[in-house]
């Protein structure tokens, strides 16, 4: 089993010291990828880190960390809220929290939180799995493959091929850049978009990076390979991927 990722936010030391402990002991299920005690600092590190789990100790005043959370172009984690007034498990279950600890906080209230997150994303991803496969299936009979279905934890969106420009690989997840400015992130590998996307124009030039061959606006050959696009990126192709791409562009010549 891989364990799930998570950000603690909190100042209080007892909630931080009950969860690392948890941690040490459920390494399997669960593994800290940051602690903070700010809100912005915690914003910042679930843009960075992308964990599937965020642990909340923390006073809300008003809506300004989910407004955030919600402007962030990422699959939004899983919540855990901890506290010790009952009252927040209404603020809890109103931003869609997995579940709500109430202090104090002991290890099988951890685990039953932890394993209830686990289960969430499972499910989810078995559903868009099988939405994906369906999609892929009647592209495949029915009609040409313009589309391309784009999953993360929480939706599943249907791109125009025709709409990215490039594609980049971000860990485990990949980042599509649209026409329009938008990026939209996937909990998908870059390797598995590389056998959806239509082989007539795109091409992967790097290890971290698929190009749209519509939208390349220059290809410089100074000193290597390199792709420029509208809105502006200049893109290496990787030295052992040149000739293939210039057999590549040939083609389309």
């Amino acid at each position: 089993m891989i364990p799930i990722n998570a950000v603690i936010i909190t100042k209080e030391k007892d909630t931080l010291q009950i969860i690392k402990k948890f941690e040490k002991e459920n390494f399997i299920i669960l593994k800290i990828v940051n602690e903070t005690s700010s809100i912005i600092e915690g914003i910042n590190s679930i843009q960075l880190q992308k964990p599937d789990l965020v642990f909340l100790d923390i006073s809300f005043t008003d809506d300004t960390f989910f407004d955030m959370l919600n402007e962030l172009e990422q699959s939004i984690p899983k919540l855990v809220f901890i506290s010790a007034d009952k009252q927040n498990a209404v603020i809890a279950f109103k931003q869609n929290a997995i579940d709500f600890i109430l202090k104090p906080v002991d290890f099988n209230s951890l685990l039953l939180a932890v394993y209830k997150v686990i289960k969430r994303i499972k499910m989810e991803r078995s559903y868009q799995n099988q939405v994906i496969k369906a999609l892929e299936l009647l592209n495949s009979l029915n009609q040409p493959n313009d589309y391309v279905a784009v999953s993360s934890l929480d939706k599943i969106e249907l791109i125009p091929m025709s709409e990215i420009i490039y594609c980049k690989a971000e860990g485990r997840c990949t980042t599509f850049f649209l026409q329009n400015g938008k990026k939209i992130v996937s909990s998908k590998n870059l390797g598995e978009y590389s056998t959806i996307l239509d082989p007539n124009y795109f091409f992967r030039i790097h290890h971290s990076y698929i190009i749209n061959l519509r939208h390349i606006v220059k290809i410089s050959k100074k000193e290597g390979y390199f792709c420029e696009f509208p809105n502006g990126v200049l893109l290496a192709v990787a030295k052992r991927r040149q000739d293939d791409f210039n057999k590549f562009i040939k083609l389309k010549e």
